[in-house]
C-alpha cells in the first residue's frame, strides 16, 4: 500500500490477520529468551562465578541503556526501510547478542576468561548487541499494526501482538528450567539463539509488507511534529509513564529472583525450579488481562493506566512479608495483571495521540521509554536489596505506584489518545 493510504483500507487486507500472528510469535522468541536469561540463567551465572548480585542487573541495565537509545532510531529506519526489514533486523541482532553470551558464558565457565572484569565486560559486551540491534523489532512490529488498524480496534490489536511477548515469557521459563536440569545452565542461551534467527528468517521471507517504504528520506519533507515528538503535551505524558513502569517492573523482576534464592534458601541451578513457575504465572496473568479482560472491559487507555497500578502496587507489598512460594506465586499473578493493563494503555494512548505519518518516531519512542528504568534499576534495586534493606526496592515500587496512578488521571487531557478521537500531529 502507498504511504497515503488510510488504516480503515488496511484493516480490511485479507493478509493482516496472518502478519499479526507472524509477529505475536516474533515477540514471544524475544519474551521467551528474556526470561530465560533472567529467570534461569544470568543470576545463577553470576553467583557461580562469583560476581556481585549488582552486575547481574548491571548486564540488563546497560542493555537497557543501548536499548533506550537506539529505539527510536530503529522506529524512524522503520519508516523508511520497511517494517518487515527492521523487525527482521532485529531478531536476528537478537541471535547474535544471544550467540556471543554463551560463547561468553562457557569461557567464563571453563576458566579460559578469568577475573571479575573481564568476565563482566563479555557478558555485557555480548549483550549490548540485543539493545543496540535487538531493540528494532518491537517498534517496527507496533508501528505494523498502527498502519493496519483504525483508531477503534488499535488497543486491542497492539495488546494481541504485544501478548506474544508474555505468551513467551510464560514458555521460557519452564522450558528454561527443563533445558537447565536436563543439559545445564547454557543450554537456554543456544536454544534462544536458534529460535531467534529462526524467526527473523521467517519475517523476512513472509511478512507482508503492503506499506510502500520510502526509500529515500531526502527526498520528502519532514514530517510536521517529527523533531522533538517527546516534548509534545499529547505524548510526553504517556511517555512519562512509560518511564516510571519500567522502573518498578524492572526492580520487581530483577529483584524478585535474587528474593527468591534468599527468602527460600536455594542458590544457583536450583533457583530456576522456582522462579521459572512463578514468572510462568505472572506471564500468564499478563495473557489474561490482554487477551480477556481488556477485549471484555473496552476501558480508556487513560483508566488502564490508572487501574494497572492497583494490583501492581498489591504484587509488591506481598513481596516484603513473603517467606513461601505459594505468597511469591500469588504476588508474581499481581504483578502480571498489572502490566497488563497497563502497557497497551500507554501504548495505544500514544499512537492514537499521533497521525499516522508519525506512527514509526512514536512507536521507538513508547520502546524507548519501556526500556528506560532497567537502566538504573541496579541503583534503586539490588544494590538497595543487596547493601541497605531487601525491603527497601519493594516500598520505592510502591511510592512509584501511587504516584503514576495520581500522574495519569490529572496529567493526561481528556480525548488524548483515545479511540474515539482523531489522532493529532503532534
Amino acid at each position: 500500500m502507498s504511504s497515503e493510504e488510510s488504516p480503515s483500507e488496511n484493516a480490511q487486507m485479507p493478509n493482516r490477520r496472518g502478519a499479526f500472528f507472524l509477529l505475536f510469535f516474533s515477540l514471544m522468541a524475544i519474551g521467551a529468551g528474556n526470561t530465560m536469561l533472567i529467570a534461569a540463567v544470568i543470576p545463577p551465572l553470576t553467583r557461580d562465578l562469583g560476581l556481585p548480585d549488582w552486575m547481574a542487573g548491571a548486564i540488563f541495565s546497560l542493555s537497557a541503556l543501548c536499548w533506550s537509545l537506539s529505539s527510536p532510531f530503529w522506529g524512524k529506519r522503520s519508516n523508511t526501510w520497511g517494517r518487515r526489514r527492521v523487525a527482521s533486523l532485529g531478531l536476528a541482532g537478537y541471535a547474535v547478542s544471544m550467540t556471543l553470551l554463551l560463547i561468553s558464558a562457557w569461557a567464563a565457565l571453563s576458566e579460559l576468561i578469568t577475573g571479575a572484569f573481564a568476565i563482566f565486560a563479555c557478558l555485557v559486551l555480548s549483550r549490548a548487541v540485543f539493545g543496540l540491534i535487538g531493540s528494532g523489532s518491537s517498534p517496527a512490529a507496533q508501528a505494523y499494526v498502527a498502519d493496519r488498524t483504525t483508531p477503534q480496534e488499535r488497543q486491542s490489536e497492539i495488546a494481541f501482538v504485544t501478548s506474544g511477548f508474555s505468551l513467551g515469557t510464560v514458555i521460557g521459563p519452564a522450558f528454561a528450567s527443563a533445558l537447565v536440569g536436563i543439559f545445564g545452565l547454557l543450554a537456554p542461551l543456544f536454544i534462544t539463539a536458534i529460535l531467534a534467527a529462526t524467526m527473523s528468517l521467517l519475517l523476512w521471507l513472509f511478512l507482508p509488507e503492503n506499506r510502500e517504504p520510502v526509500r529515500d528520506a531526502s527526498k520528502i519533507e519532514p514530517v510536521p511534529g517529527a523533531i522533538g515528538l517527546w516534548r509534545s503535551r499529547n505524548v510526553a505524558p504517556f511517555l512519562a509513564y512509560a518511564i516510571s513502569l519500567s522502573l518498578v517492573t524492572g526492580i520487581l523482576t530483577q529483584v524478585f529472583v535474587f528474593a527468591v534464592m534468599d527468602k527460600l534458601g536455594v542458590s544457583g541451578e536450583q533457583a530456576a525450579q522456582y522462579t521459572g513457575p512463578a514468572f510462568a504465572m505472572g506471564a500468564m496473568a499478563v495473557m489474561t488481562a490482554q487477551l480477556v479482560l481488556i477485549p471484555r472491559l473496552r476501558l480508556r487507555n487513560r483508566t488502564l493506566m490508572i487501574v494497572g497500578c492497583i494490583p501492581l502496587l498489591v504484587g509488591a507489598l506481598l513481596l516484603i512479608p513473603a517467606q513461601d512460594f505459594a505468597t511469591l506465586i500469588l504476588a508474581q499473578f499481581f504483578i502480571g495483571i498489572g502490566q497488563g493493563l497497563t502497557r497497551p494503555g500507554f501504548s495505544s494512548g500514544a499512537s492514537l495521540a499521533v497521525s499516522p505519518a508519525l506512527q514509526g518516531n512514536v512507536s521507538g519512542l513508547v520502546i524507548s521509554a519501556n526500556g528506560a528504568g532497567y537502566i538504573i534499576t541496579p541503583l534503586f534495586g539490588l544494590f538497595l536489596y543487596q547493601y541497605v534493606d531487601p525491603a527497601l526496592p519493594f516500598w520505592i515500587c510502591i511510592v512509584l505506584l501511587t504516584v503514576m496512578a495520581f500522574f495519569a488521571r490529572f496529567a493526561i487531557q481528556d480525548g488524548v489518545g483515545e479511540a474515539d478521537d482523531q489522532p493529532g500531529e503532534a
